[in-house]
């Protein structure tokens, strides 16, 4: 059944939010970035990314009556089985996605990982959406989302077109692409997680101690296989930003995306995510970043496709 409208006001306000956390993960994806350079491994990468988030929420989450409460009830909604354990396992898209950060970012620039995130996250936002499968219950495949979902994907591409041609680069993006196909799913059933447990900041929680514990068995995999990586940590602070960064970013959907549905806080982030990727390939170029007028246009189109899909069906 599909959720009852929820008011204007409310859905704004979470749009605003996801479009201002999208631009935190463009912050992020650049952190991350130059990080998988320095270490030289994108596995290595995400553990201390994932890794720095968790202790962080280890501290803060437990540290107040209310997260103990929370916790609670986290662990009630599982006992009675208002939660399913599946749902608690959104940490695992979350881990993949950084580790395409740390290993593509640097051949990639910030701007085109972004577009083949984009492209995943839309396909799969719809799909989730129609499912029901986030705490805003079934959302139609209005005329209005259907638009603003293709025309989120016409503008990133628009952003990016001059490098199209390059085969290696599209090869390369299949990797944040199969990443972004995760983020809708992720997104929604950390909304669940949010809601059982009444706090934003648990989903988080469990997100990353998800993601921690996948990357840290993957990583295990990996020195077994390859050896340990052959880059040291770097001293500079933040180089370390990536996991606050999205301990911000998780609460923050887990925490809109009831007011919002899955598709819409989507096209938002996506939307955060595209400015704030021609920012910083304008603001810190590589040699893998391109900003021209077609970036700069894209990321307008972007902004216009997420208010079309914002529009109430009539």
């Amino acid at each position: 059944m599909t959720s009852p409208t929820l008011p204007t006001s409310r859905r704004a306000f979470g749009v605003g939010l996801a479009v201002a956390s999208g631009v935190l993960v463009a912050a992020q994806t650049w952190i991350n970035g130059e990080l998988g350079v320095r270490l030289g491994d994108g596995i290595a990468t995400a553990v201390v990314s994932f890794g720095v988030g968790l202790f962080l929420l280890l501290i803060m989450v437990p540290a107040t009556p209310a997260g103990r409460h929370s916790l609670g009830a986290l662990r009630s909604a599982l006992s009675d089985g208002t939660l399913r354990p599946w749902q608690c396992l959104g940490g695992a898209c979350g881990a993949f996605l950084v580790v395409t950060q740390g290993a593509t970012v640097g051949a990639l620039g910030v701007a085109v990982f972004t577009v083949a995130v984009v492209a995943g996250q839309t396909a799969s936002s719809l799909a989730v959406d129609r499912a029901g499968l986030g705490p805003a219950g079934r959302q139609p495949a209005t005329t209005a989302r259907l638009a603003g979902a293709v025309l989120t994907v016409l503008a990133v591409l628009l952003a990016v077109s001059d490098r199209i041609g390059d085969l290696k680069v599209l090869g390369l993006a299949l990797l944040p692409a199969l990443a972004g196909l995760g983020m809708a799913w992720q997104q929604a059933v950390n909304g669940r997680v949010g809601m059982a447990a009444g706090s934003p900041l648990v989903a988080t929680l469990v997100n990353f101690a998800v993601g921690t514990t996948v990357l840290l068995i993957a990583f295990a995999v990996d020195i077994v296989l390859r050896g340990l990586p052959d880059g040291r940590l770097p001293t500079e602070p933040w180089l370390y930003l990536g996991g606050p960064i999205g301990v911000i970013f998780i609460a923050m959907a887990a925490a809109v995306v009831r007011f919002t549905g899955v598709l819409l806080l989507g096209l938002s982030t996506i939307a955060g995510q595209v400015v704030g990727a021609v920012l910083v390939d304008l603001l810190v170029p590589t040699n893998a970043s391109h900003p021209g007028p077609t970036t700069l246009l894209g990321a307008a189109l972007t902004l216009v496709a997420v208010l079309i899909a914002a529009l109430r069906s009539t």
